[in-house]
């Protein structure tokens, strides 16, 4: 959220606000405060402007995993949902590392959105064995819109707190994450 801060004390000699102060911070510590009589002093009014990311919280267990699959590959792929009774992003899915692509592909529903991160190995042309950690944006055309609005609006914020992320996916479709599209987006 961006929190602007207007001191009505701060006011030059016609009348104008002299002080204005902008600084970004968690939504959660937005206080809204007036004076109670009008003839007490004037305590700070807090005006809250929402951004363009939606705010949505991330479990520590979101970037637990993560770190578990960038560091140690004990998963092959995570799946993310956001809870929106909580308004969270959450751990839906773990796939192991013997776990192949198709397997990932299959575990994302026909008709709801979804995050997900894939540690995809393969062979470079110089016969090079590299592994890269694709983020997928998956948002099917059959989903609601609120959902999709609700996925698009969080996952920059929720990419932020993922570090390490190599390549970015956005689909609609599977044919829009092949195995091909993977490949090429890889090399």
């Amino acid at each position: 959220m961006k929190l602007t801060v207007w001191v009505p004390d701060s006011v030059d000699q016609s009348g104008k606000i002299i002080m204005k102060l902008s600084v970004w911070v968690p939504a959660t510590w937005i206080v809204i405060r007036q004076p109670i009589l009008p003839y007490l002093s004037p305590l700070l009014i807090f005006l809250c402007e929402a951004n363009s990311s939606s705010g949505m919280a991330v479990s520590d267990e979101c970037k637990l995993k993560f770190l578990e699959l960038k560091a140690k590959r004990n998963y092959r792929f995570i799946v993310f949902k956001i809870d929106e009774s909580i308004q969270q992003v959450k751990v839906e899915k773990l796939g192991s590392p013997e776990e192949t692509y198709d397997d990932f592909s299959t575990s994302l529903p026909d008709n709801e959105c979804r995050y997900a991160v894939f540690d995809f190995d393969f062979t470079t042309n110089e016969n090079v064995q590299k592994s890269k950690i694709f983020f997928i944006a998956w948002a099917p055309d059959t989903s609601r819109v609120r959902s999709k609005m609700l996925y698009a609006s969080s996952k920059d914020r929720f990419k932020r707190e993922l570090d390490g992320i190599q390549v970015e996916l956005q689909a609609t479709d599977p044919s829009e994450m092949s195995m091909d599209i993977v490949k090429s987006r890889a090399i």
